[in-house]
């Protein structure tokens, strides 16, 4: 599906949209000046696809090893941090995986879950065939929606424990691949939970996995019995190598799936409490950070640092953002409905949304006043 076709099957006329106050008119203008300048840009390049996610990968786990091998404490934190940011760079070309076309870059998903999703215990059964119902017009800030909880109308300590969850992530993803689905060969019962409840990367606690089917269950058999091997070999890890290395990886993991978190948390505005929305409500209740952001590229790379535009065209490579950012920029200027999903920066985001966790409204969009919800 090319950024036309996207735009075209997500774009809802006043009449089609949901109640409520996010049933607003969508920008029509914004939505076909979004699909036609960036006809020229949709195509995935693979010569920017590998190199960027093979040296990801390999900065990674070098740093990993010096971190684990390091001989004095100030090196292995500088290993460490090295070993989060470029570990979490290729963690997430999973989402890229999702969106691109299954013939667009021969040998790319495989490649990723060898040498980044099973050795991180994330492979793309993860994501694949969940993230795509967060971009289906009807399902987006739902309780059908499996990547969309109303954070911001949630009481206070919602956040800290949403920060809190992904510290436990490396624990449980070992748990998961190297006891749960091992017995869920022989235990039926156990292989539908697991499948239903802990198969996906979400955040909606009420989602359930439906069962794989086709070519991806055959995707799910090799991912997950080479996740299952590799999870039991770091579990045994300590018998042959002592704790130093594994305590060392899931600290690092840590990292990745903290700062994955803190990505997620400011992702959105998440202030849907559960009304299906026009995609430019979609489009304004996500963000983007643009330049001149300068540690957005460390904390949302691969494209994420423009997610509300992402949402407009999910269809359109990572690489290919930055310019459809530029483009529609100096289409619309600042004073546009497109211009109202840039934001300055993480800070200033995460702000906002303790501000209406304590009931506080925004200046702006008044987001605090409604009732709080546990």
């Amino acid at each position: 599906m090319n950024a036309s076709e996207a735009i075209n099957d997500r774009a809802t006329s006043p009449g089609q949209a949901g109640p409520g106050r996010n049933a607003a008119a969508d920008d029509m203008e914004m939505l076909r000046a979004a699909a036609e300048l960036t006809r020229d840009i949709s195509t995935a390049r693979p010569g920017i696809y590998w190199p960027d996610m093979l040296l990801s990968a390999a900065i990674g786990y070098a740093a990993l090893a010096g971190a684990i091998l390091a001989g004095s404490v100030p090196l292995a934190i500088l290993c460490g941090v090295v070993a989060v940011l470029a570990l979490y760079r290729a963690l997430l070309f999973i989402h890229e995986l999702t969106h691109l076309h299954r013939n667009a870059l021969p040998g790319f998903r495989l490649a990723w879950n060898l040498l980044v999703g099973i050795p991180l215990l994330t492979p793309s059964l993860m994501y694949e065939n969940v993230h795509t119902l967060h971009h289906a017009r009807t399902r987006y800030g739902t309780v059908d929606d499996p990547e969309y909880l109303p954070l911001a109308l949630m009481k206070p300590w919602s956040l800290p424990l949403f920060i809190l969850i992904a510290l436990l992530a490396p624990v449980a993803f070992l748990i998961r691949s190297g006891v749960l689905v091992p017995l869920g060969v022989i235990v039926p019962p156990l292989r539908k939970l697991v499948w239903e409840r802990f198969s996906a990367l979400t955040i909606n606690p009420q989602f359930r996995r439906r069962p794989a089917e086709g070519a991806f269950a055959r995707q799910v058999f090799w991912q997950e019995l080479g996740a299952s091997v590799w999870a039991v070999a770091v579990l045994a890890s300590p018998l042959f190598l002592g704790w130093r290395p594994l305590l060392i990886a899931l600290v690092i993991v840590s990292g990745v799936a903290v700062l994955n978190q803190l990505r997620t948390l400011v992702a959105h505005l998440w202030g849907n409490e559960g009304e299906p929305m026009s995609v430019t409500a979609q489009y304004l209740d996500s963000v983007n950070v643009p330049p001149p952001a300068p540690w957005a590229g460390l904390w949302a790379p691969v494209g994420l640092r423009y997610h509300a535009l992402h949402h407009l065209l999910p269809s359109v490579p990572y690489h290919s953002l930055a310019e459809a950012h530029r483009r529609l920029a100096a289409r619309f200027g600042v004073e546009s409905t497109y211009a109202r999903a840039n934001y300055p920066g993480m800070v200033t985001l995460i702000a906002r949304i303790a501000r209406s966790t304590m009931g506080k409204p925004h200046p702006e969009t008044g987001l605090g006043e409604r009732s709080l919800r546990a």
